[in-house]
């Protein structure tokens, strides 16, 4: 077939064609009888198989050696070209990242796009010191900062340096709380725990709000800290799994204290008392334990009812313990 006719039927452009042949890569073998240069089958064949290797993202200099090279195997080629595709794709997230850092901070002149991209660069250093000064250095607290600081902390595994980032970052206040809020679904726990710990070390009703909504979230720690940020904006719905925390001893002072605030009001004392004196029935005396020392911040007759109990209790620690708050009580 003339360069023409290959062009027309492969879809090929003739100036590609000329420009394989130009390189080597591709070049017709034969001649018509007119003298002019003709592609054999086999050119065809050869051709379809660059054309293979070029959309797999092989450059058109690595395509030769793919050719010839009886060491090189498809499945080497594949891993390579996997290897390759994911640096580039991890590239393309960073960059995306960071332009959507910069748009956050809703830019209105190049000075302030040139603050942002200085920002970034600080945090990026690789010293966690240049990091952690460069927290402690922001002056007054700028919401357009939020999502450099948010990203920074959400990465940051130096515990000095997060520390210095988690301040910053409460500075900046509820221009935070979005970000740190879609954070909670990260599928990296780490990202999803550091996002939590910021939401509650920032503690306004927007971050409480933020939350109160991961009750039913596939990761048990954002689980058992909603039912706390529950308990603290006075919901009772969370009364049971905040005493299952005690149980568990799983932040069963928080919870403690946590029921302690809901307890104050008189239609809830009872309830909590209750939800507590049924929970006594764990055969851990740790548990029991722990219960006991629950019961014994609960005002009312239901929480001594539940103390007398476990005066009687055949675990002696757990017994002494429902006394002393007995007395306590009395």
């Amino acid at each position: 077939m003339l360069i023409g006719e290959v062009a027309q039927q492969t879809g090929i452009s003739a100036r590609m064609l000329r420009h394989y042949d130009r390189i080597g890569l591709v070049s017709p073998s034969e001649r018509s009888a007119a003298g002019y240069r003709r592609y054999s089958d086999a050119d065809v064949q050869r051709l379809f198989r660059v054309e293979g290797l070029r959309s797999l993202g092989l450059g058109l200099a690595e395509i030769p050696a793919a050719l010839t090279d009886e060491r090189f195997t498809t499945r080497g080629m594949i891993d390579q070209l996997l290897d390759r595709s994911r640096d580039q794709l991890a590239r393309a997230q960073e960059l995306v990242s960071r332009l959507e850092q910069v748009q956050a901070s809703e830019p209105e002149a190049w000075p302030d796009v040139m603050r942002t991209i200085g920002l970034m660069r600080g945090f990026d250093a690789d010293d966690a010191s240049v990091r952690q000064r460069q927290a402690l250095s922001l002056p007054d607290a700028d919401e357009r900062d939020a999502g450099v600081l948010v990203e920074a902390l959400l990465r940051e595994e130096d515990v000095n340096a997060s520390g210095a980032i988690a301040w910053a970052v409460a500075r900046a206040g509820d221009a935070a709380i979005p970000l740190l809020a879609a954070a909670l679904d990260s599928p990296a726990e780490d990202r999803r725990h550091r996002a939590l710990r910021a939401l509650e070390k920032i503690g306004s009703p927007a971050a409480l709000s933020a939350l109160t909504d991961l009750a039913d979230h596939r990761d048990p720690l954002l689980r058992a800290r909603a039912h706390l940020a529950r308990g603290r904006t006075g919901d009772d719905e969370s009364i049971d799994a905040i005493v299952e925390l005690i149980v568990l001893g799983t932040a069963d002072i928080e919870a403690v204290e946590v029921l302690e605030g809901l307890a104050r009001s008189d239609d809830l004392a009872p309830r909590i008392a209750r939800a507590l004196a049924v929970a006594t029935a764990s055969t851990d005396p740790a548990a029991r334990r722990r219960l006991a020392g629950a019961l014994g911040s609960i005002p009312g007759d239901e929480a001594v009812t539940a103390l007398r109990d476990l005066a009687e209790d055949l675990e002696p620690s757990v017994a002494l313990t429902a006394k002393a708050l007995l007395r306590a009580h009395e």
